[in-house]
């Protein structure tokens, strides 16, 4: 959909084979999931809970439903606005995140508020991050593509908040996540590491 040549400076899949292998592939995967995921040792009242939220995530108001509004704002005849942006990079980037965050304590039958407003600011500040090595990457760093968004004229955070405005959201957003870990104290470290990984990455 995105119709780049590299991904992590790799051919991708339609571009190494053809379109038809990467839809299959793409189908393959997601059926794996579920599979994956109903061969999971936890109680059955759990197993169906990770079932249904994977589907959400992954379906119309997850990761499909975030991809279709990506899909229909490179057609529009306005750009998006701030909000929308962040309702579409919700689905398309945070939702499959945010369900992974939460797999332990619903396997675990506990709480999952914390890891999930954790994996909402992790999501969001990692799709900045993208929009802000867009502007600020290389190809050869990156391995894919730079300057396509600004270049199509599509509106990203970065665009919206400009780029001193967009890092410091992202700082923002990984501090917050950070902060919301506080009860799991330093078992946690692992986590608050890969969110500070999230904007300081540079591919």
């Amino acid at each position: 959909m995105d119709d780049d040549d590299l991904r992590r400076g790799q051919p991708t899949v339609h571009r190494k084979w053809n379109e038809a292998t990467a839809v299959l592939a793409g189908d393959a995967l997601q059926t794996l999931a579920f599979e994956l995921v109903v061969q999971t040792n936890c109680p059955n009242s759990a197993r169906l809970r990770l079932c249904t939220s994977l589907a959400q995530a992954s379906g119309v108001r997850g990761m499909v439903g975030g991809q279709a509004l990506d899909i229909a704002a490179e057609t529009s005849d306005r750009p998006l606005t701030l909000t929308e942006i962040t309702t579409l990079q919700a689905g398309k980037t945070g939702a499959l995140i945010e369900w992974s965050a939460t797999v332990g304590p619903i396997m675990a039958q506990a709480d999952t508020t914390a890891l999930g407003q954790y994996a909402r600011d992790l999501g969001l500040a990692f799709q900045i991050a993208d929009d802000i090595l867009d502007i600020e990457g290389d190809l050869e760093t990156v391995g894919k593509a730079v300057g396509k968004d600004a270049n199509a004229g599509k509106a990203t955070f970065v665009s919206l908040l400009g780029l001193d405005g967009a890092k410091a959201r992202a700082q923002s957003l990984v501090t917050s996540a950070c902060d919301v870990l506080s009860a799991y104290g330093e078992d946690a470290d692992i986590l608050r590491e890969a969110a500070k990984f999230v904007i300081a990455r540079k591919s």
